[in-house]
């Protein structure tokens, strides 16, 4: 049974621009260039049923496409740094483009998650990491800019969990109006 998640991709470009920051943190296990994501709504595990279901939901409603900037860094876990991550220039198409994901498949029946969207790319998950490094490390990349770049599709992922990292496999692609 896979699990399933709606995520905007990153071009290479991208995805070299933010593999240039993954060094230098104690406990860091970087992601592969590959999986960087920035996630619009998680399912988890779904059957055949479920599957189509997503398909459908995401299917049936339209959004515009729209430029991203990404835009400093962060980390999650106040006191002990679960992960780091790149955040995302403030940006009310994108969270349009989420609502309407997140809606789309609550009214299909998916539990997704209640907590508030934060957009970010996933740079490394932490084991170990002193607080005091990984907020130094995000104070010395605290201006990483990178864009803004077009927006034009969002798609549905399936994620089969690995040793080293999840293989993720883009399942349905949606392409966003190019009107605006």
């Amino acid at each position: 049974m896979p699990r399933l998640f709606v995520a905007l991709s990153f071009s290479e470009i991208i995805a070299d621009a933010l593999s240039v920051l993954q060094y230098g943190v104690e406990g860091a296990r970087w992601r592969p260039v590959e999986n960087f994501h920035l996630t619009l709504a998680f399912i988890g595990d779904a059957d055949r049923h479920g599957f189509n279901a997503a398909v459908d939901a995401l299917s049936g409603f339209d959004a515009p496409a729209f430029e991203l900037r990404l835009q400093g860094l962060g980390f999650f876990g106040d006191k002990r740094p679960t992960a780091l991550w790149a955040g995302v220039e403030p940006n009310d198409a994108l969270n349009h483009l989420q609502g309407k994901v997140e809606t789309a498949l609550r009214r299909t029946g998916f539990p997704l998650e209640r907590r508030k969207f934060t957009p970010h790319v996933t740079l490394a998950y932490l084991k170990n990491t002193p607080r005091e490094q990984a907020a130094q490390y995000c104070a010395e990349h605290g201006l990483f800019s990178c864009g803004p770049f077009p927006v034009e599709a969002y798609h549905l992922y399936s994620s089969q969990l690995g040793g080293e990292a999840s293989h993720y496999e883009i399942e349905a692609s949606y392409s966003l109006s190019s009107s605006r």
